[in-house]
């Protein structure tokens, strides 16, 4: 295995790091750490399964904890210690498969299609290319490429950058995907955002008026509809797409927290409950998770930007 070591640094809190990445015999990359370091702000750290994963502390008590398989974020603490994301108990760190919870990526592919589910970006180790700590709030970039990997799902050169800035009662994502190819590609993408919650009291506000395409009973068949309700529910199995939804909704976990859920350019939201298809861990998650349904297409060095800002009261 060849090693590359990759510069990482936190100029306000840490020194000089390095993340290794070791590149298999089949070209994929990864990630590994040799000691834990670093206080408050942004240190790279073992987690489950030896796999390394950022820690963003705030002097505020907050943390988020990032794995860098997937770049999937795994844990978002508020200043009470209550982490507000969820990780389902059936989750593995062995690189077998996504990590199943926390805010996994779906890129290049949302859903099923000519690729895998939800297409490889959850599946890939991302890099760590730069930190900073911007008035006490820590702050990350990873960046994700094309590879031995991706290349025969997806012939495409890209570049994915994912800036996650943690605050005191907030975490905010920035996703931003370029074209390196000689010629323009297409891609749909999602953050499939898992939140701890109590199913039968959670609800979100802030869809009425949305077209719908529902999934249930049918997944291969979507329905058309409209949303109706002021407060949509988890009743049941949950799977449906909001068209053009607002860049404002707001979640009631059912737990004693309201989540606020901004976006910019991620024009659809997507709300999903396995129910009894997950019996073990149904009742204590939803996700509400920002897309981009419809086709992107960007022209050679062309790129789209996303930003999604998540809250706590």
């Amino acid at each position: 295995m060849a090693i590359v070591s990759i510069p990482f640094s936190c100029p306000s809190t840490l020194p000089l790091q390095r993340v290794n990445l070791r590149y298999s015999h089949s070209g994929m990359a990864f990630a590994s750490v040799n000691r834990e370091t670093g206080t408050v702000g942004v240190r790279i750290t073992e987690g489950e399964g030896n796999l390394p994963k950022v820690v963003l502390t705030s002097p505020h008590g907050s943390e988020a904890e990032i794995y860098l398989f997937g770049g999937c974020i795994t844990s978002w603490k508020v200043p009470n210690g209550k982490d507000l994301l969820f990780v389902r108990p059936d989750a593995v760190f062995n690189k077998k498969k996504p990590i199943s919870g926390g805010i996994p990526h779906c890129f290049p592919q949302f859903g099923p299609g000519v690729i895998q589910q939800h297409g490889f970006a959850r599946n890939m180790d991302w890099s760590v290319v730069d930190s900073e700590n911007v008035e006490g709030n820590p702050v990350v970039t990873l960046m994700l490429k094309d590879g031995p990997y991706s290349r025969p799902m997806w012939d495409f050169g890209f570049q994915a950058l994912y800036k996650v800035i943690l605050n005191a009662k907030s975490i905010s994502t920035e996703l931003k995907i370029t074209n390196t190819d000689s010629k323009p590609f297409s891609f749909t993408t999602a953050l499939h955002a898992y939140f701890r919650a109590s199913v039968t009291d959670a609800s979100v506000k802030g869809l009425k008026g949305c077209k719908t395409l529902n999934k249930d009973p049918d997944p291969t068949n979507p329905i058309e509809g409209k949303e109706e309700r002021d407060a949509v529910t988890f009743p049941g199995f949950v799977d449906c797409i909001y068209l053009e939804a607002p860049d404002e909704v707001h979640l009631d976990n059912g737990l004693g927290d309201v989540i606020t859920i901004k976006s910019k350019n991620w024009s659809d939201a997507v709300l999903w409950n396995p129910h009894l298809q997950m019996e073990a861990c149904y009742k204590d998650f939803v996700c509400v998770e920002n897309a981009k349904i419809g086709n992107v297409k960007l022209e050679p060095q062309q790129s789209w930007t996303a930003n999604q800002h998540l809250s706590a009261v």
